[in-house]
């Protein structure tokens, strides 16, 4: 209705404007176009409507010459259009009986992949009064609503000298994709009645990538047969022109060079390149919008993707030296690289001095290069932990540990000397599932027996460079540079490298497919469940609400590496996705760490997935409370209250100097710690119940997986609090899945969106001086005081890597 009103007005502006001839080049007198200007491509770059521009990914230059006043050499009439996005120039030059005139344009566009608008401003040079040239002004408007429909109007008025002309276009693509597009146009003058309007219809199709044929038919009863054939970065073109008798009256020809198109030669290109992976410095989730050029775990994995589709390449080299990963992280990208290998591409690996999660990682590959003064360190798995006990009874600290759950061991960094025999046996069943799935993965891509990996870590642990290569953990030895004769040798011939940004993937046209792409949301739940830190559920609840709420939005993933913390915070961001189910999918992809508070952002998810090296689980809570016990009295301050109320003063202390957190003056009654007890046992009963509801099992098979137990990924997915091992790019294979979006295309959107800058980072660089990175101990210690009291479903934040969390 909307369009049908706009439509209405257009014409009727045009009809009611003052009865004038137009002084500019009218639409239909444009024979260099082979279809309206919406219907393939980008029309004339903003020559015949400016709001096609938008859509043009790169500069891009395109030259023709017409055949209609003499032979095309004779260059009669010719015109050249060159655009970047959103701005373009053209013009058209025709030799007259008494010189030329040439037509200019220069043309502006903005907007989104639904609707865009331009602007142009026009004049002439030569001999303009013998065609009737001035000055004038034309705004366009190119809506796609969806996949499959086009609509363009166009507006052109003389500057001074009235007279306007009126276009309309519009396209249909039947399957929705750029194969086949039928088209038709309209266009009226000033003075004209709505039938002397003149019009064509024609269509177009591109069965082949970059093979185009199109057909034109006219209102006169002239028409038209084009074809174009892109070669990536250039292309040519033809358009034959035949008169009302179907008789052969001229040709136009084109040549285009700058933008990458799609080409049918890149199925039949040779694997001429190598991808060069730099992964130096630590993988992060998102990267802040400036001076930031961190790399991130979703860009990899789409990285990866992009070189395993482009036929141009046949490999890639990956510089592991300074790399800094997590463990899970790492195990993703691995499996993404052993997907890349599928198709018959290579992988060579860098390395120098690589710990076991390094080495792991490198292990994929083909070929592994070793630097000749590096080492390799298969030093095994550890989890352990810091005491702080002694040191809080030393300066006077007391710590009252509420624990009531075997295996719920968050505070025994502050209660306990050393580990709980339930902490130990849970976290030697972590690291024995990490050393396993090392163990399997390093043994069949090197060719090990089981003993000898095992032999190879309990006995000798440390490589140098010649020691490794006869252990065969290397197949060269050298410096980067020497990857490259590796390549050469894997090969039979030299490769060269190119950066991502040279992948096809990342320079293909935005014309494939109309309109917005349906969406993905991955929503990034990272650090301790709070409000207003770590996973920050005050605003990320707004995400989770507004993915939910978009139509385009169709399906959420929420990708968790948190310890838990605050089950107020855990509670609104699962609360959000429980009412998001049925409205659309909700996968959730486990990082690192998603127990306890990170468990319980996960249970109502339609499938959770994890790596196999996850920590997941730690279904409980635990509660502790940190007191003056003679740290007041050293440090030489005091306290003096009065209170109305008989608990009133339970809290109520001196804040600790430097750490800016207060310490109460006392410990809790019995029986104040008595209701503490009945609200964590009833705080766990509340969470085990909805585990069991989200998960769809029994509230007593939830209880024998709880108690605080921590699960590794692996051993999640056999006891049914994980359905799928996988990282977060399988979450959005099952996400799309769901949504019945199986091999289409779609846009992932990341939420929430990141800062502008790194303050914590820039700042001291610009002043000459470096910060360390938050000690996790020290922080866990301020996020217990900050919470003191308050019973959570946490893990001890040392099991974080919070370089992660930006």
């Amino acid at each position: 209705m909307k369009r049908s009103l706009l439509l209405l007005s257009f014409f009727m502006f045009i009809e009611s404007t003052t009865i004038a001839q137009i002084s500019f080049p009218s639409y239909y007198s444009n024979d260099f176009q082979l279809t309206s200007p919406g219907a393939m491509k980008f029309g004339l770059y903003g020559f015949d409507n400016p709001a096609a521009i938008n859509y043009l990914h790169q500069p891009d230059l395109y030259l023709t010459v017409s055949e209609a006043k003499g032979r095309w050499k004779d260059f009669n009439r010719w015109g050249v259009f060159f655009a970047t996005p959103n701005a373009g120039f053209g013009f058209i030059h025709q030799k007259l009986p008494d010189g030329y005139v040439t037509d200019y344009r220069l043309s502006f566009a903005r907007g989104t992949p639904q609707l865009s608008t331009g602007f142009s401003i026009g004049w002439s040079r030569g001999e303009t009064r013998l065609v009737n040239r001035s000055t004038h002004v034309s705004f366009g408007v190119l809506g796609r609503p969806n996949a499959y429909f086009s609509l363009g109007l166009v507006g052109t008025t003389n500057l001074g000298h009235g007279g306007s002309e009126g276009v309309v276009d519009a396209a249909v693509r039947p399957f929705g994709n750029e194969k086949v597009a039928f088209f038709a146009d309209y266009a009226i003058q000033s003075g004209q009645t709505f039938s002397d309007g003149g019009w064509s219809v024609g269509a177009a199709t591109e069965l082949l990538p970059g093979v185009r044929v199109t057909g034109r038919y006219f209102d006169t009863k002239a028409f038209t047969i084009g074809f174009q054939l892109s070669l990536g970065n250039a292309g040519v073109g033809t358009q034959m022109h035949y008169d009302k008798n179907s008789n052969y009256a001229y040709s136009t020809h084109a040549i285009r060079l700058g933008a990458y198109d799609r080409t049918v030669l890149a199925k039949f290109g040779k694997k001429s390149k190598y991808l060069e992976l730099n992964m130096f410095g630590p993988v992060k989730y998102r990267r802040f919008m400036y001076f930031d050029n961190s790399k991130t775990l979703a860009d990899l994995l789409a990285t990866i993707d992009a070189a395993k589709e482009d036929p141009s390449v046949a490999g890639i080299a990956i510089n592991t030296s300074g790399m800094n990963v997590d463990r899970e992280i790492a195990w993703e990208l691995r499996e993404k690289l052993r997907d890349f290998q599928s198709t018959g591409k290579h992988v060579v690996v860098f390395i120098d001095r690589p710990n076991i999660t390094v080495y792991h990682f490198a292990s994929v590959a083909d070929k592994i290069v070793m630097d000749t003064q590096g080492m390799i360190q298969l030093e095994g798995y550890i989890a352990g932990r810091t005491f702080l006990k002694g040191t809080l009874e030393k300066v006077g600290i007391g710590y009252d540990e509420w624990r009531f759950f075997k295996y719920k061991s968050a505070y025994e960094s502050f209660s306990r000397e050393t580990m709980s025999d339930a902490d130990r046996e849970q976290r030697q069943e972590l690291v024995n599932a990490y050393y396993r799935l090392a163990k399997e993965e390093i043994s069949a891509a090197r060719g090990f027996s089981p003993d000898q990996f095992d032999a190879m870590v309990n006995t000798e642990m440390v490589f140098l460079p010649q020691h490794a290569l006869e252990r065969k953990l290397v197949d060269t030895l050298g410096r980067w540079e020497t990857v490259k004769e590796v390549i050469k040798q894997l090969e039979g011939k030299e490769k060269r490298y190119v950066e991502r940004n040279a992948l096809a993937e990342f320079n293909l046209p935005k014309d494939n497919r109309w309109g917005e792409k349906p969406k993905i949301a991955v929503i990034y739940a990272l650090g301790a469940c709070a409000m207003d830190e770590g996973i920050k559920a005050r605003t990320l609840v707004k995400d989770v609400e507004a993915a939910v709420n978009d139509r385009m939005v169709k399906a959420i993933v929420l990708r968790v590496d948190s310890p838990g913390g605050d089950p107020m915070a855990s509670d609104y961001i699962a609360e959000a996705l429980k009412k998001a189910k049925g409205k659309k999918p909700v996968i959730v992809s486990q990082g690192a760490v998603a127990a306890s508070g990170g468990y319980w952002l996960s249970m109502y998810a339609d499938t959770i997935v994890a790596a196999p090296n996850t920590i997941t689980g730690s279904i409980g809570v635990i509660g502790g409370w940190m007191y003056d016990k003679g740290l007041k009295e050293k440090l030489g301050i005091t306290t003096d209250h009065v209170k109305a109320g008989e608990h009133a003063d339970l809290g109520f202390g001196f804040a600790l100097p430097f750490i800016g957190v207060g310490i109460p003056d006392r410990n809790l009654t019995a029986e104040e710690r008595s209701r503490m007890e009945t609200f964590i046992k009833t705080l766990y009963t509340d969470f085990v119940g909805k585990v069991a509801s989200g998960r769809e099992m029994k509230a007593e098979e939830i209880e024998a997986l709880a108690q605080g137990r921590v699960w590794s990924g692996s051993d999640g997915k056999k006891n049914g609090l994980v359905d799928v091992l996988g990282g977060l790019e399988t979450a959005i294979e099952i996400a799309k899945e769901r949504a019945g979006l199986k091999d289409k295309d779609v846009t992932i959107v990341e939420m929430p969106k990141a800062g502008l800058l790194d303050f914590s980072i820039l700042m001291p660089k610009l002043l000459g001086f470096e910060i360390a990175q938050p000690d996790p101990l020290v922080e866990h210690l301020k996020f217990r005081l900050k919470n003191n009291g308050i019973p959570m479903p946490i893990l001890p934040l040392e099991d974080m890597d919070l370089t992660r969390m930006y």
